[in-house]
């Protein structure tokens, strides 16, 4: 019996994060939580200051830009693990979201994002009157 394993491609790597963009070869992980009515994302982006930092929300995506520092140039390095350079991650939701009240804190090297469902994405009840 023969098996053909299909070969890794990049586009492969992460493809619920699409956002009509090629994210960056950077990869900061994040975690995305549940959280009630609102999302929470955490992501480790350590070294990084708030000011080095770019939060947009488009319907249902969430994308975040940075850029770690670049290397010297005149360094030797003997190994080099550490990223340089932009990243760009986009993290599509299943819902709404509601811009106006998205709270981002960082602290420690991890970015949190408390991102709210918007209302009219919301369940609504509708009560039944008797004739």
């Amino acid at each position: 019996m023969s098996m053909y394993v299909k070969p890794y491609t990049r586009f492969q790597r992460y493809p619920a994060y699409r956002l009509n963009s090629v994210e960056s070869d950077i990869h900061v992980p994040l975690d995305v939580i549940l959280d009630g009515d609102s999302y929470l994302i955490e992501m480790i982006v350590p070294g990084l200051d708030p000011e080095d930092l770019e939060i947009e929300i488009v319907e249902n995506n969430v994308i975040v830009e940075g850029q770690f520092d670049e290397a010297e140039e005149d360094q030797k390095y003997l190994r080099k693990e550490r990223p340089t350079g932009k990243f760009r991650r986009v993290v599509r939701l299943p819902k709404l979201l509601d811009t106006e009240k998205t709270e981002a804190n960082l602290q420690k090297g991890i970015l949190s994002l408390r991102v709210p469902v918007a209302e009219e994405a919301l369940p609504k009840t509708i009560k039944v009157k008797a004739q």
